[in-house]
């Protein structure tokens, strides 16, 4: 429950809650509250200042941290995983696992993907197949990466979150 304070109501002294999220102009003038993370929900932000997220159907069923690419698909954008073995480069990554042809909600990269197992604090990693990760990059002179893309993610910060970086794919 938000905080409350006291306020001249109509001439009288009436408790009011502050809110932890907005309905945009129909809130103006009200005091926002902290969520229960201890954050200010988006919804108290500007459009285009926040969460740098995006909504789009998935074509797949996607799992928790899957790094995700988009898609055309006749004429619909789309999400599905990121894959280095068939030219599918990473744009993000999603935090909640969705079914296929249920919208999924995707952060971009230069966030922290806290959805990961197993990595090594400090270490690079780059994309994999089927929306993970690898501790090493594709081999650009090994003739049997051609047609791959190699594309660097960003760096273990412990073994379940990888800080993320938004770097350009590299297609061998």
């Amino acid at each position: 429950m938000a905080q409350h304070f006291f306020a001249r109501v109509g001439g009288h002294i009436q408790r009011v809650f502050a809110i932890v999220t907005s309905a945009g102009a129909a809130d103006a003038g009200k005091i926002p509250a902290l969520n229960g993370s201890g954050y200010l929900d988006n919804s108290f932000l500007a459009p285009g200042i926040g969460v740098n997220q995006f909504v789009a159907p998935a074509s797949e069923a996607l799992s928790a941290g899957n790094y995700v690419n988009l898609h055309d698909d006749a004429g619909t954008l789309k999400i599905r995983k990121a894959d280095n073995s068939n030219g599918r480069p990473a744009w993000g990554y999603v935090e909640s696992a969705v079914t296929g042809g249920a919208d999924a909600t995707a952060k971009r990269l230069n966030t922290i993907n806290s959805n990961h197992s197993g990595l090594t604090p400090g270490i690079d990693y780059w994309l994999g197949v089927a929306g993970g990760v690898i501790a090493t990059p594709l081999d650009a002179t090994d003739v049997a990466t051609a047609g791959k893309v190699c594309q660097y993610l960003g760096k273990a910060k412990s073994a379940t979150e990888l800080v993320t970086v938004e770097e350009a794919p590299v297609y061998l």
